[in-house]
């Protein structure tokens, strides 16, 4: 029995690169597909969003030399082609999807409108949320927490490549510790990598609480929505604390 009934899933543009690390890895992305119609066979209500990493990174794009401004547009842009790679890919296993993007583009997916998101969310369908917030300087993390707040998502699964969150890289310090578990105050003061400062005080604001697990072990997507111990919860301060 699943634990969750509306989860807002947080994909980057890497995952769908595989390990080639650039484009679209169409294995991968059929795997993704696949987990992600899984859930929705639970009767589970999912919501994606997806990064643009492995297209064009804004951030990289600015400290290049390009207007940061110019560089995010062009990375929304990115989400929105992930975004349709990933609508096809779960539409050819028959699943009802629908692309909203922050980004007018009429002929390609609809505009984001909350109400419209539900009611697919509502009827079953699979909604992706392409182009960001439509701002520049706003990560798809923020994107994603604020999505989650919006459709009242009960929970944030980020699907990353490393099975949680830990003290330090650890593929650079093979002493890192990993969290079972930690509040978002906790990953905020401390700097751990869980999510940009915006989008985790966006989550602590909403007490909404975030997985994050290793997106390559295969079924862990289910195993969360399911309940199960996978990566690292963060969460909200204990009450009375």
């Amino acid at each position: 029995m699943p634990k969750y009934r509306r989860i807002l899933l947080k994909l980057s543009g890497e995952a769908l690169a595989g390990t080639r690390g650039y484009g679209i890895d169409p294995d991968t992305l059929e795997t993704i597909a696949r987990e992600c119609k899984a859930v929705a066979d639970l009767g589970v209500q999912l919501a994606i969003v997806i990064g643009g990493g492995n297209i064009f990174r804004g951030v990289a794009g600015a400290s290049g030399g390009m207007d940061r401004a110019s560089a995010d547009y062009m990375g929304m842009l990115a989400t929105v082609m992930n975004s349709l790679a990933v609508q096809d890919a779960l539409e050819k296993m028959g699943v009802q999807t629908r692309v909203q993007s922050a980004i007018g583009m009429q002929q390609i997916a609809e505009p984001y409108i909350r109400r419209k998101a539900m009611r697919h969310l509502e009827k079953g369908r699979i909604v992706i949320f392409a182009a960001g917030t439509g701002n520049p300087y706003f990560t798809t993390d923020t994107t994603a927490a604020l999505r989650a707040a919006e459709i009242g998502a009960e929970i944030i699964l980020k699907a990353t490549k490393v099975d949680g969150v830990y003290d330090a890289d650890p593929k650079t310090n093979p002493n890192a510790v990993k969290f079972d578990q930690l509040t978002h105050l906790d990953a905020l003061s401390r700097r751990l990598h869980v999510m940009d400062a915006t989008a985790l005080s966006l989550c602590m604001d909403n007490e909404l609480p975030i997985i994050v697990f290793d997106l390559g072990r295969s079924g862990n997507i289910l195993r969360a929505v399911h309940g199960e111990a996978v990566g690292t919860l963060v969460h909200s301060e204990p009450a009375g604390e």
